[in-house]
């Protein structure tokens, strides 16, 4: 059977049958969220508020794009945070300390993220080694040369470049800054790229049933590499919108960014059991971790019963997603 005829059985509309409390699950989440915290605080519902939520989850939504894209394919990827803060490391240092002219700096921290990608991809596909293991191993491999590569120190003066994403625009009242709009120009263009283009919807065929996309004479293998190369770019572009956000290469960064990642992953409604899921639901499911932390925080909620109860939205969204496939029986 040829490839082009076996790829529409991969469209994750006919194919998949989301039911439609997966598909609105994270909006409905989002409104009572955002209804309960403005009964609790008069400044949540403020427009400076919700500009600081969206600049406070663009690292944590753009590193979400690439986890989307792993978790799509039934895999994880712990190391995420981790690359992420190298890449900050990398092009931050390179232009600091090296002297290297900015742009190719930023390049070349990206480029650091993919190749960490690639090493990951190359792992899970030609060993055939689990995910949660090539990537837990790639998470401390990261942060070690993080700690080495920096000496453990900060990296400040940083050229204008790198904190271009930082500065800020009035729209309607509301403070952005350009990393914000352009994590949602990323999260529009993907959306557009998993459900309208042929490698989207491989991506879903693979998670959805990986021996029977093979069969149909899709290489599954250089699927699966190019999503964990491409979420490589995505979390270099997140190290670059890290270091414009905090105007410093931190090597201490992203140590929580993995796990806030998979969260939003998870609350947006894409299955950990790979082939279901919506890129814009990711979207919202950082925004949801973003208000229910700035809702808690303006209640006076100490940062520990944050962990706790995000905690516990993660698992009720696997056990729905959990209830949900087994409906679809």
């Amino acid at each position: 059977m040829s490839t082009a005829a076996a790829t529409p059985k991969a469209d994750t509309g006919s194919k998949l049958k989301l039911p439609p409390v997966a598909t609105l699950g994270p909006l409905i989440a989002l409104l009572i969220a955002v209804v309960f915290f403005s009964t609790q605080s008069d400044r949540f519902l403020s427009v400076q508020n919700f500009s600081l939520i969206l600049q406070q989850v663009m690292v944590v939504g753009t590193i979400a794009i690439g986890q989307t894209l792993i978790i799509l394919t039934a895999g994880i990827d712990l190391s995420c945070g981790m690359v992420m803060s190298l890449g900050g490391i990398v092009m931050t240092k390179l232009a600091v300390a090296s002297g290297m002219n900015q742009y190719l700096a930023i390049v070349c921290g990206i480029l650091a993220c993919m190749a960490f990608g690639l090493v990951n991809g190359l792992l899970v596909t030609r060993i055939k080694l689990p995910p949660f293991i090539v990537t837990l191993g790639t998470m401390n491999i990261a942060f070690a040369i993080t700690q080495l590569y920096s000496g453990a120190q900060t990296i400040t003066d940083l050229p204008p470049a790198m904190t271009f994403f930082g500065n800020t625009i009035s729209l309607g009242g509301a403070a952005l800054n350009y990393g914000t709009i352009f994590m949602i120009v990323l999260y529009i263009f993907m959306w557009w790229g998993l459900r309208d283009t042929q490698p989207g919807r491989h991506v879903y065929a693979v998670g959805n049933n990986p021996e029977a996309t093979r069969l149909t004479g899709i290489a599954t293998d250089k699927v699966l590499l190019m999503v964990y190369v491409t979420a490589g770019l995505f979390y270099g572009i997140a190290s670059l919108l890290s270091v414009a956000r905090t105007g410093v290469g931190d090597p201490n960064a992203g140590q929580t960014e993995n796990l806030d990642a998979i969260t939003a992953v998870v609350l947006g409604g894409t299955s950990l059991f790979g082939g279901r899921g919506i890129i814009l639901g990711t979207l919202l499911g950082a925004v949801i971790v973003g208000v229910f932390r700035n809702g808690l925080t303006l209640m006076g909620v100490a940062s520990v019963y944050q962990v706790l109860i995000t905690g516990v939205l993660v698992i009720l969204a696997v056990a729905t997603d959990q209830l949900s496939r087994k409906g679809a029986r």
